[in-house]
């Protein structure tokens, strides 16, 4: 779970000083970008681009101002684009990511400079829209449409992103885009402070051949100059964007980098180990509580999941929607200062009841650790690199029967012995009063993200397909869809999950949730029952009938199509699909062909389809299981055939021959 509060860690206890003493000079002055750069006649002339042949459009320029002085630390972004070729005209239509939290996108404008140099404004509101990426990744973005946008013309816009007040962000240039970038320019004021003595410093990734190297000026303000940037390809499933884009992070530290990085983690270690210890207190103030919660004769596991339960049943305040300010203000109260304090409460954030766990569990006579991670979901962490202010995910690991148990109550939904899936496949730090170690995290198996699908179905002269269909969620993917949709009302549920299914079958299907399914529970699976249609699925041939054995494999017919492939494989976490599908066909009806058995089982994928006739009723028996996180690119190939074998497999025909009646029409 993230970490909310300042007394979890050292790093967080520095922020909140920060928090407290940043004071607005009476001399700084905004650095927004106010106004349009001079349009250039060349770049009206502009037809194409050597660096980047057949390219649709190109960036002209594009700045980045990021300013993380006073109250409110913010960045000027400003994009000029030549549209080339028909096909660029999309690029017209803007779309500015943000990830909320305080954050906001102020300050737009946007204009069309026509081949003719005549100049249309935008002149239209843009709008908040939410943007869904694969397993249910999203992100806020402002969208506008530019006017009169067409081959030859000019786009330019510029924005401030406001960030969230009194913190200190992540600074970083994201130096690649989907567009070749002619020319740019980069600058960073940094964040100073009378009261502390905060460090900087940067490093730069994936650059390209020939760039130069940040640099700090007489100013302190750091800049970079960058030229003919390569456009950056976008593929399906691959890693984090911005982890394999051209970029430069900056890290502020009130510690002098350390040149022993395993020092540093040891004090890093050290240090917040006190805090948390500081937190979690003796294990005899929580002794009454695990008594309340379990019995002494609960085996081990029993006990720590009951625990796990009963923490999970607490407020967690990490999940609540937005207050006002006056909601805030009457609802306010000193914040739990130790486990004790918070299970006395009755509610805390995530962070919170992660550690009051494993203070219960430490009282019920469990070895147990307290574990910080830095989640993967936006960007890689290398511990080589000293970047404490990445690690702010907290978890508990239990020693049972030899083995490490990861859990993380304060993730909603979570179920015992599973996390948040960027919380796994990492590396975390594992807190100990004399010497915290990194250790690998959890590492999920497809079996612990299963989404099961039984259909009865009937198949109608017509060609129709009709009944019932079941779909359960089971371990990461249901905790996933209830996190999804913790907020939403029936209604907004009820579309949700239809549209999981119609996004699953490569036909359009009518779809109806027909049951109340259990959005509230933990450990139970997410059941949602449906009644199914496909029209037309099966269509005629001549004297006979066929329709394809793949009624689910949608997610699977478009996926690697490309020849060549430049990012590794990603996959944010294993997971399996099992489709259990009877049909019964038409009275009188003759199945003259069922595709072959098939299973063909790789180390990190594995399929199978089978189907055989009873008597007239068709049984399919379809599984997919990816079970890797990330492979490298150069193995692209060996798993785009495979993924083309699952495609031939799905599309195999059954052939039906009508009965008499049927054949006649």
């Amino acid at each position: 779970m993230p970490l909310r509060h300042s007394q979890r860690v050292f790093l967080a206890l520095a922020l909140m000083l920060v928090w407290l003493a940043i004071i607005p000079s009476p001399n700084v002055v905004a650095s927004a970008t106010t106004s349009f750069r001079q349009v250039v006649p060349e770049e009206l002339k502009l037809t194409s681009e050597p660096g980047a042949p057949g390219a649709s459009a190109i960036i002209l320029y594009r700045e980045v101002n990021r300013d993380d002085r006073g109250l409110t630390a913010h960045e000027d972004d400003y994009f000029r684009i030549k549209i080339l070729t028909e096909e660029g005209r999309k690029y017209g239509d803007v779309e500015i990511p943000f990830f909320g939290k305080g954050a906001n996108i102020v300050n737009i404008h946007a204009r069309t400079i026509k081949p003719d140099g005549s100049i249309v404004d935008f002149d239209g509101k843009p709008f908040t829209k939410t943007v869904v990426k694969a397993h249910g990744l999203k992100y806020l973005a402002k969208t506008l449409s530019l006017p009169a946008v067409q081959p030859g013309c000019i786009i330019e816009y510029f924005y401030t992103i406001d960030l969230p007040e009194y913190q200190i962000v992540d600074s970083r240039w994201i130096l690649s885009n989907e567009l070749f970038t002619k020319a740019g320019d980069f600058s960073l004021n940094p964040y100073t402070s009378s009261y502390e003595n905060w460090r900087l410093s940067w490093l730069w990734r994936n650059m390209p051949p020939g760039q130069p190297e940040p640099k700090e000026g007489p100013d302190h303000i750091i800049r970079l100059h960058v030229t003919n940037v390569p456009a950056f390809p976008i593929e399906d499933f691959m890693p984090p964007e911005n982890e394999v884009k051209a970029r430069v992070d900056f890290t502020y530290s009130l510690e002098a980098i350390d040149p022993n990085v395993e020092h540093f983690w040891q004090t890093f270690g050290k240090k917040s180990t006190g805090s948390l210890e500081s937190f979690v207190g003796k294990p005899k103030a929580l002794e009454q509580a695990v008594a309340q919660t379990v019995s002494p004769n609960d085996p081990p596991e029993v006990k720590l999941r009951k625990l796990y339960a009963r923490v999970q049943q607490m407020r967690n305040t990490s999940y609540e929607l937005e207050k006002t300010a006056e909601e805030q203000q009457r609802t306010k109260q000193k914040e739990a200062t130790t486990a004790e304090g918070v299970w006395k409460r009755g509610y805390g954030n995530g962070s919170d009841l992660t550690w009051l766990y494993l203070g219960l569990v430490r009282a019920a006579g469990f070895e147990a650790y307290g574990m910080l991670v830095a989640e993967r979901a936006d960007y890689f962490f290398d511990p080589r690199m000293e970047q404490s202010d990445r690690v702010r995910s907290n978890l508990v690991v239990v020693k049972l029967n030899g083995k490490n148990i990861y859990c993380d109550p304060g993730a909603a939904f979570t179920p015992f012995g599973l996390l948040p899936w960027a919380e796994t496949w990492v590396q975390g730090l594992q807190l100990d009063k004399k010497d915290s170690t990194w250790i690998p995290s959890l590492q999920l198996a497809a079996d612990q993200a299963r989404t099961e699908r039984k259909a009865r179905v009937t198949l109608s002269e017509t060609g129709d397909l009709e009944g019932k269909l079941t779909v359960t969620f089971t371990g990461l993917e249901a905790a996933e869809h209830r996190r999804e949709e913790m907020h939403a009302d029936d209604a907004a549920r009820k579309t949700y999950l239809e549209d999981l299914v119609k996004d699953s079958v490569p036909a359009a299907c009518e779809v109806k949730l027909t049951n109340q399914p259990d959005w509230k529970s933990t450990e139970p699976p997410l059941v949602a029952e449906f009644d199914f249609k496909v029209p037309g699925w099966a269509s005629a041939a001549g004297r006979r009938v066929m329709f394809p054995a793949g009624l689910f494999g949608a997610h699977e017919k478009h996926v690697f199509d490309h020849d060549t492939r430049v990012h590794a494989i990603y996959f944010p976490y294993p997971y399996s699909v099992t489709d259990d599908i009877d049909i019964k066909v038409p009275d009188g009806w003759k199945v003259t062909s069922l595709p072959q058995g098939q299973e063909d089982s790789r180390r990190v994928v594995t399929y199978s389809l089978m189907s055989t006739n009873n008597n007239g009723t068709l049984h399919f028996a379809r599984s997919l299981s990816v079970d890797f996180v990330i492979l490298e690119a150069k193995y692209y190939s060996a798993l785009r055939n495979y993924y083309q074998r699952i495609k031939t497999g799905d599309d195999e025909q059954i052939v039906l021959e009508p009965g008499a009646a049927r054949a006649g029409k």
